[in-house]
This record gives C-alpha cells, sequence and structure tokens, in this order.
C-alpha cells in the first residue's frame, strides 16, 4: 500500500512511526528540509521537501499511483487544500486533520463535498477521552468498541482491594461478574493472563467489559463508579472547549482557569454555563482559592507538557481529585507514566491510532473489517474490533477448537446489539463485531488470529 503523509510535526512523525511497520511504501512532505531529513533518519521512507499542496510536488510523490494521503499539517486549509489537490490528480483515499471547532460542525459537508474520506480531530478526540474518564474516574485508560458497548479499562491494583495475591480465575469466581481480565501491567512486565496468573498489588490491570459490568466489579472491589460533580481545568485551549462543552452536556460544573483575558471573554461568550476565571493556572495560591482542595477532578491542559506534570503532582497532594495531565512530546512517556499522577493522555496517539485502523481497514474490506483500533500496554500490544463480513476459517468452530495464536484473547462478542465475554463454547458468526487483543501486530483480517 502506498501512503503519502503531508506535515511531518509530531502527529505526522507518529504516524510515520507506526505506518512504517505495516507493510507499506512511505513517501513524506514537508515545507522544512530539517524535518524531512530528522524523521527520514529513523523511518525508512522517502522524504520530499515541498509544499503538500503543489501538484508538481504531489506528482514527484506519486499521488496518481497512491493508495492514501494524511494531511496533518498545522494548518487545517493546507489540510483540506491538499486533499482536495489529491482527489483531483489521483485515485486515493484522503485523511485531513481539522482542528477548528468552527469546521467541526461543517464534518459533512466537507466530506460530501470536498470529497475528503476521512477527518481526523485531534483536540476533539483528546476531549472525548478526557470526558470518559471524568464519568468513570477509577479507571486510568478507558477504549472504547462496539459504539459505547464494550470498554476496555485499566485500573491499579490496591491493597483495600485484597487482590493481592489471588489468581484471576479465583477473582472472577469470587466476584461473579461478566468481564475479562485481558492484560496486565506489572514494573518491566506486560503479559496476556490465563486463569492462573497471580495478582500483586501495584499491577495495571485491563478488563473488557459492558459499562454496567464494569462498573458493578470496581463497586465489590470497593472502587467508586459514579462520575464526578465538578472539575477544574487549568489551560482554556481547544481541547478545553470541547471537554467543558462535553462535560456541561453531561452536568458537571465546570471551571476553566486560563490567564490571556481574550482568550477567557471568547470562553465566557461560547461557554455561559462554565466558570471562566482570568489568572495563571500554576499559582498555587489560586487554585487553592478557586477549591482545589475540594474539586472531584483536575485537569491539565496547558501548551506545557511540564507545566501539566508538575500541576497534576500538585494536585495529588492537596486533594483526592481525579487528575487527568495532557503530554504532546512522547519521548519521555515512560518516565511521566511511573510518577502515577492518574490519567495521561497523549493526544498525538490518538489520531494515529484512528488512521492506523482506517488503513487496516482500507488493507482489506472484504472478509472483515478493523472497525476499531488501539495500541495498548505503552505500544506493546494492540486491542482490534473486527466486523465479521463473509465465511472465513474462523467461523461456526467452538474458540476452543480454533489454534490461535499465541498472547491473543478473544475479549468479546456482540452480535445483534447482544454483547457478551466469549467462553470455549461459544462460536463466531457472519455479522458478529469481535474484539481481539493481542501482542501480535498488524492483524489485518480476522483469520489473522489463528497460527500459521
Amino acid at each position: 500500500m502506498q501512503i503519502i503523509i503531508v506535515g511531518c510535526g509530531k502527529v505526522g512523525r507518529t504516524l510515520a512511526e507506526q505506518l512504517q511497520e505495516e507493510e507499506t511504501d512511505l513517501t513524506l512532505i514537508d515545507i522544512s528540509q530539517d524535518k524531512i531529513n530528522a524523521v527520514s533518519d529513523d523511518i525508512d521512507a522517502m522524504g520530499i521537501v515541498g509544499n503538500g499542496a503543489s501538484i508538481n510536488t504531489l506528482m514527484e510523490a506519486g499521488i496518481e499511483t497512491a493508495d492514501i494521503l494524511i494531511a496533518v499539517t498545522a494548518s487545517d486549509e493546507l489540510n483540506l487544500l491538499c486533499c482536495l489537490i489529491a482527489q483531483k490528480t489521483g485515485h486515493c483515499h484522503t485523511i485531513a486533520r481539522v482542528r477548528n471547532p468552527v469546521y467541526s460542525k461543517e464534518i459533512g459537508f466537507i466530506k460530501e463535498r470536498l470529497g475528503v474520506t476521512m477527518i481526523i480531530n485531534p483536540e476533539l478526540a483528546a476531549a472525548q477521552e478526557i470526558s470518559r474518564l471524568l464519568r468513570f474516574p477509577s479507571a486510568i485508560k478507558i477504549d472504547t468498541f462496539a459504539r459505547g458497548k464494550v470498554e476496555l479499562l485499566k485500573f491499579k491494583v490496591l491493597p483495600e482491594f485484597g487482590l493481592d495475591g489471588m489468581s484471576i480465575s479465583t477473582m472472577t469466581e469470587k466476584f461473579r461478574c461478566d468481564i475479562l481480565v485481558c492484560a496486565i501491567e506489572r514494573k518491566d512486565s506486560v503479559a496476556i493472563p490465563g486463569g492462573n496468573h497471580i495478582l500483586r498489588d501495584g499491577d495495571m490491570v485491563s478488563i473488557l467489559a459492558s459499562p454496567q459490568n464494569a462498573a458493578l466489579f470496581f463497586k465489590k472491589i470497593g472502587l467508586k463508579t459514579h462520575q464526578v460533580k465538578n472539575t477544574i481545568i487549568v489551560g482554556g485551549g481547544t481541547i478545553s472547549y470541547y471537554l467543558a462543552m462535553a462535560l456541561l452536556s453531561m452536568k458537571i460544573n465546570v471551571k476553566i482557569i486560563e490567564k490571556d483575558k481574550d482568550r477567557c471573554e471568547v470562553l465566557s461568550d461560547l461557554l455561559p454555563n462554565a466558570t471562566v476565571i482570568n489568572g495563571d493556572g500554576t499559582d498555587r495560591s489560586l487554585l487553592l482559592e478557586e477549591g482545589l482542595g475540594k474539586a472531584e477532578s483536575f485537569v491539565a491542559l496547558t501548551n506545557l507538557d511540564e507545566e501539566n506534570v508538575f500541576l497534576s503532582l500538585f494536585a495529588k497532594t492537596v486533594s483526592s481529585a481525579k487528575l487527568v495531565a495532557k503530554v504532546n512530546r512522547l519521548a519521555y512517556d515512560d518516565i511521566i507514566d511511573s510518577l502515577d499522577i492518574g490519567s495521561v493522555i497523549y493526544p498525538k496517539y490518538i489520531t494515529a491510532d484512528y488512521i492506523l485502523q482506517y488503513v487496516r481497514a482500507t488493507q482489506n474490506s472484504i472478509g472483515s473489517n478493523v472497525e476499531t483500533l488501539y495500541h495498548i500496554l505503552d505500544n506493546e500490544a494492540e486491542a482490534l474490533e473486527f466486523v465479521i463480513r463473509e465465511n472465513s476459517p474462523v467461523i461456526g468452530k467452538p474458540l476452543s477448537e480454533l489454534n490461535l495464536r499465541k498472547n491473543l484473547l478473544v475479549g468479546c462478542l456482540n452480535r445483534n446489539g447482544v454483547v457478551r465475554i466469549p467462553r470455549g463454547h461459544d462460536t463466531i458468526q457472519i455479522g458478529d463485531t469481535v474484539v481481539i487483543v493481542t501482542t501480535n501486530k498488524g492483524l489485518r483480517d480476522i483469520s489473522d488470529i489463528l497460527e500459521k
């Protein structure tokens, strides 16, 4: 598959790193020679210095034979123009990153009239992920499948749960909740466990379940399951706007602290039901005056990763709030994760996963489609949702009789809107959607779950 990426910023680079593992022929375009050189040093791709909206540049990149063009420059308008010219010059699918809230209300028109195949809005996607976490604050991370009917939730095993030394099968039998433990992270190790796997305090455990069953399980082990009633957001950027809109619709009280006075006035007009405060969100006394000590959630969304991390660390010392921090730079994610500051959101990863699932679906659109894809466990594993469209070797056979690949779990079956955690006697049928969790990367078709 031939793919052209226009824009080699953080998103473009992250995308290129992941797509190079997908057996793709990559061409990268950017107006900066330095960015092209930096990416080309680490990634096996052809680099072209030029304007991605130029016909000559696109022709040099091979637009006439390309399968997908992805435009992720810093300009929405340039991204849309790149896609428009690509549509007129070649016959490829086009994906544009569009961030301005004004355009978010016009997505249907853009896709239908301009022919853009897919619109990605990293800020909106990040806000949606944060809003899910505030709805279910016990979880550190939540990924959704089957249009919200199934969730993959990560939580930390604490001593008060009484799970230390207990096997997964014993825990499942004791609490009698329809959940599946599909991954365990412990210091430097990642495991897709069997029933005999022993849990330890401090483990990061990922479970697959319906929202109702996950809530029941969390309640039984002693974790809070109710959504937060209020939140303090530091930083008044685009993510904050989208997040405030979502939280206000969930009847959550929102307070935004932003130091730019003009931006505060804009937010006050756009969000009349939110409290917008003009002030320095890194000022400890201001945060305490505005009720951080009693806040149920605290979200750090400034433009500086360091500020967001330190603000979360401070909030952790003065409150019991659910903590969420946005981080853009990916180089220190292992260090940040070790700080135990609650949930960390990486917009670049979210964007790359959305685009990658589309690429996988395009590569195999007959037998089964990759409907949803998430990189999990610090990129060591993938959780995928397949839509079964026609017959294949996995159809109709009990799961216990399938020769499944190692380190792979069939996590969930969704049949006619009914979701269940499958057992050995269950079978996969045409029309099902199936969630797979595995450390085997690159699955494109449901038949790929079988040992070759």
